[in-house]
């Protein structure tokens, strides 16, 4: 049987959950409908049907609530990167300290002695790392640059971005142009964007070889907007920086409160939000409390975003990462910091059983910055590991909680302090920072 075709509806939002969708009113299945706001009367078309709720698209608000604001991105809707730009910043963070609060209870049955103020910074062109979709779309006569839309696996039509950092926020329409000039233009579906704090770097992924005129518009790009190109014809071990076009130097940024200066690779994994991995860097190691004689673990240390500004502060700090690559990036910086008190290693910490060496060792302190999956399986250990503080640096509030729940509720530990940390403004992606004591 054929599926009735959708039709707009109207309807009353009663409440919002924490990714910005609003609810409406009424019995029966739940509608949600991203981008709108408790209160508001608004028509709606519902887009992807669940067994259990409906998610639909917002075509107009009827009745504005007094909170909502005019968005600054003109793609604001269609394009999936933001879902918070009609909210106020102020408001983005109380959902988010909600959305943390509420896990912290539910979840994991916990309350911090004190809640922390949020970490806040740019909001606006903060965004120094992104993947960016491309495609051919004959049918627009043009070729496709940015983030994919909302309700559809579609590329959004977009000439600029307002999270982006600078330049590249206002590259995707010469993008889309130079793409659109080359014989491969059908075969390069993405492009990684890096933005350090001296040269930016444009990772093309191509499924096919460019040609010598191609190679010749690459490079006349790169020198015309002062960006570094950079190919990638197979895995990650295939990129390499395309050869006499655009600024010479190296990625990197800087922790001038430590005097550090950290190196990366295009597509190493750093924090998206400069400002704010400053303050959170500071923030976190203040939180802490290392000692000159203490022994410090960070685990999940990537390339050494925590680890090298604590061995300006403590006696010795080992920092375990399961990518190979990062570790020896890690390495790199600390040497080209001058450290020797910090050492790095390889492990996988979702196996982590107990019978490690470095479990066994004595640690003061320990830092936690893991993946959306959390730490649980570290966290399993931390009876053997036995710090007197731990600071969990987390990218998801569910698996905090859980984890929070197992730290206090059957290790002992206290948690003195939760909060979030605005990493991603006009997402609904929520950082969060918790600090426990034994």
């Amino acid at each position: 049987m054929k599926r009735k075709r959708a039709e707009p509806e109207t309807g009353r939002i009663a409440s919002v959950t924490h990714e910005g969708k609003g609810i409406v009113a009424g019995e029966g299945k739940k509608v949600f409908v991203a981008g709108a706001l408790a209160g508001e009367q608004v028509r709606y078309l519902r887009r992807k049907r669940r067994r259990n709720f409906d998610e639909a698209e917002l075509l107009e608000v009827l009745e504005a609530a007094d909170e909502r604001v005019d968005a600054r991105c003109a793609a604001y809707g269609r394009c999936g990167g933001c879902s918070l730009q009609h909210i106020s910043p102020q408001q983005q963070r109380a959902i988010k300290f909600q959305s943390l609060q509420d896990s912290m209870q539910r979840i994991g049955k916990v309350e911090p002695a004190t809640w922390l103020e949020p970490l806040t910074g740019q909001e606006w062109n903060y965004r120094r790392r992104a993947r960016l979709a491309v495609k051919d779309v004959p049918a627009k006569g043009r070729v496709l640059v940015g983030f994919r839309e909302r309700h559809a696996p579609f590329i959004t039509e977009m000439d600029r971005c307002e999270v982006l950092a600078a330049p590249v926020d206002s590259l995707l329409l010469p993008l889309s142009e130079l793409i659109g000039s080359l014989s491969i233009r059908a075969r390069l579906p993405q492009i990684e964007v890096a933005v350090a704090e001296q040269v930016v770097a444009l990772v093309f992924r191509v499924l096919d070889a460019p040609g010598e005129d191609d190679l010749a518009q690459l490079r006349a790009f790169a020198d015309a907007q002062g960006v570094q190109v950079w190919l990638q014809p197979g895995g990650l071990d295939s990129i390499a920086r395309l050869d006499g076009c655009g600024p010479d130097g190296v990625l990197g940024y800087g922790l001038p409160d430590f005097d550090i200066e950290i190196q990366f690779q295009p597509i190493d994994f750093v924090q998206v939000n400069a400002q704010i991995n400053e303050r959170m860097v500071q923030a976190a190691i203040d939180y802490l409390k290392p000692q000159p004689t203490d022994r410090v673990l960070d685990l999940y240390c990537g390339i050494g975003n925590f680890s090298l500004p604590l061995a300006r502060r403590a006696g010795f700090v080992l920092g375990i990462e399961g990518e190979a690559s990062l570790v020896a990036r890690a390495g790199e910086n600390a040497r080209r910091n001058g450290l020797d008190n910090v050492e790095f290693r390889t492990a996988d910490l979702s196996t982590v059983d107990g019978s490690e060496a470095w479990v066994g060792e004595h640690w003061d302190r320990v830092l936690l910055d893991p993946a959306r999956s959390g730490a649980a399986e570290v966290v399993a250990q931390m009876r053997k590991i036995d710090p007197e503080r731990i600071v969990y640096v987390s990218c998801h509030p569910g698996t905090l909680a859980r984890d929070a729940g197992t730290l206090v509720n059957e290790l002992g530990y206290t948690l003195e302090a939760a909060g979030i940390i605005d990493m991603f403004p006009h997402t609904a992606h929520v950082e969060s920072v918790a600090v426990f004591t034994k």
